[in-house]
């Protein structure tokens, strides 16, 4: 969201903002294999089967708990993380010889950047949403890393 308001785009205060963002996605992606039991892949990846089952809960009108991510937040952090490193990725690809001002690269850029502002505003209102219905803080597990059931 800073680099979609308040930087100049081409600016090197931009490109630093968009190489903090990929070096924090990579970050992520590196805990998801060695950090804590809840934070790696293998406990939230959003198989076929745990997306069914997590559905047919909710449409039973369930909530179930989850130490970790749901699958529906593990499909959209992994959804998060992929427009991020696109949008480094179609960035840093503006700067480069080949593709210096291609205007299809420019276009795809921006709709990633706006598809991103989207997605956090969704994913943000489904915590805030799910907050309630599972009588858990999620905005404050997602900073401290600790979940508390109410």
């Amino acid at each position: 969201m800073l680099n979609e308001f308040i930087l100049e785009e081409g600016d090197s205060a931009h490109e630093w903002a968009g190489y903090v963002a990929c070096g924090a996605v990579v970050i992520r992606f590196a805990w998801g294999f060695v950090g804590s039991p809840h934070a790696r892949f293998s406990d939230f990846f959003p198989t076929p089967q745990r997306l069914m089952r997590h559905f047919s809960a909710l449409r039973r009108r369930e909530h179930p708990r989850y130490l970790g991510h749901n699958p529906l937040g593990a499909v959209m952090m992994l959804a998060l993380m992929a427009l991020v490193i696109s949008l480094g990725l179609t960035g840093w690809l503006q700067g480069t010889d080949a593709y210096f001002g291609e205007e299809w690269l420019q276009e795809l850029h921006e709709v990633l950047a706006n598809v991103l502002l989207v997605a956090a505003g969704l994913h943000a209102t489904a915590a805030l949403v799910m907050s309630h219905f599972e009588r858990v803080n999620l905005i404050g597990a997602m900073i401290t890393g600790i979940k508390r059931f109410r």
